[in-house]
């Protein structure tokens, strides 16, 4: 439930950062490559070029289409919104970042423009998170930093969208933390939407804590790791009743480290670096990122770890759970144990076998395949989704 900038905080808070962990596990041969001399600097392209590349490779040049960065006022706030596709008689899906305050619209480039083909994709940076922290006084936001109150900035943000674009139902997509938003928004107004997607589900605070420490200090035993033993076995009992996050941050980085947040890799500096590069962010707007995660963590860790949706399982609307084979940032078990006591009016369990947690960035195309298979032919029985491409057998 806790993923970057919230483990890169953790590491500092430790004093190690997760590259330095995978570095001094790393073999002889890695790290000289990762000490050979960097290019020219004169040759490279300074971060405008490069944003300015990646923005214009995926423009939306669609007459229909809608690329759209907008500051809406809510609760109070100014809170931003990225609405992007190709076509506006697409149905539309609201993505819930994960966290708290990790917002997803710095990465979205990498693996949300085919969705835009189908769907018109929503980003909002949530109260204290990205480009909505940086345009507002912390005490402003203060007041609305707790579950529900996040979750009625949620749905002003679905009344906005329905009402702009007139559209009666819309998709609710949420990831991690953002999936404790999205299950109490869905539980409270199914009638809005076409169905709850559900990514890397939260289904219980402790339990998650638990099964993700397991999970660490197995692996860590399997593979000889003394260190990490020695650091883990230190917090045990695990997660005990003082969950602080210098806990939390021992736990996280394991789990970590043996893939259970990006399947087969050991940092996510893969991440951070595509998120350096985005052409939604500014520097400036980077900058918050971090900021944004420590005001929310000092509101919002306590009732992230309090979560227990265990027998919260009736839905009026189609519940999709997409679930990670390797995640345990939130434990696979959980949420295909709570996907079995789901009843809705249609309900779908897809496990992804080379995943953990982030699915659609580490299999986007697999990711993609099951959106439009299993979500848009809801829409499209409404009538709410543009033609299908013309095709002709012969």
């Amino acid at each position: 439930m806790l993923r970057i900038p919230f483990l890169f905080l953790l590491a500092l808070t430790l004093g190690m950062s997760a590259v330095g962990i995978a570095s001094a596990a790393a073999p002889a041969d890695v790290s000289r490559a990762a000490a050979a001399p960097a290019r020219d600097k004169a040759s490279s392209m300074s971060r405008d070029e490069v944003t300015r590349i990646l923005d214009d490779n995926r423009k939306i040049v669609s007459p229909n289409g809608i690329d759209d960065m907008v500051q809406v006022r809510i609760n109070g706030i100014n809170q931003w919104l990225s609405i992007r596709g190709k076509d506006r008689r697409n149905p539309i899906m609201l993505f819930l970042h994960g966290g708290p305050a990790s917002p997803a619209m710095p990465e979205a480039y990498t693996f949300q423009t085919p969705w835009e083909d189908y769907f018109t994709v929503v980003q909002w940076d949530q109260r204290g998170a990205g480009k909505t922290y940086r345009s507002n006084a912390e005490r402003a936001m203060a007041p609305g930093m707790t579950v529900d109150g996040m979750t009625d900035d949620a749905a002003q943000v679905v009344q906005y969208l329905r009402q702009r674009f007139g559209k009666q139902k819309i998709f609710l997509l949420g990831h991690s933390w953002g999936t404790v938003l999205g299950v109490q928004l869905a539980q409270r107004h199914p009638d809005w939407f076409y169905a709850y997607i559900s990514v890397g589900q939260v289904v219980n605070g402790r339990r998650n804590e638990a099964l993700g420490y397991d999970f660490a200090l197995r692996e860590a035993k399997a593979h000889d790791n003394e260190k990490a033993v020695r650091e883990l076995q230190a917090i045990a009992p695990y997660p005990g009743n003082a969950l602080t996050i210098d806990r939390i941050g021992v736990r996280s980085k394991w789990e970590m480290y043996y893939g259970g947040l990006a399947y087969g890799r050991q940092d996510y500096q893969f991440e951070e670096d595509a998120e350096s590069l985005s052409p939604d962010y500014s520097t400036a707007d980077l900058d918050a990122i971090g900021k944004g995660s420590l005001f929310s963590l000092d509101h919002l860790l306590q009732p992230l770890l309090a979560v227990d949706f265990d027998h919260v399982t009736h839905f009026g609307c189609p519940v999709l759970v997409y679930v990670g084979q390797h995640d345990y940032t939130t434990p696979h078990e959980l949420a295909e144990e709570w996907f079995a006591s789901i009843q809705a009016p249609s309900k779908r369990l897809v496990v992804f076998a080379d995943s953990a947690h982030m699915m659609m960035q580490e299999q986007p195309g697999r990711f993609l395949v099951h959106l439009v298979a299993d979500a848009l032919p809801l829409a499209q029985k409404a009538g709410d989704a543009a033609p299908a491409e013309v095709t002709r057998d012969q």
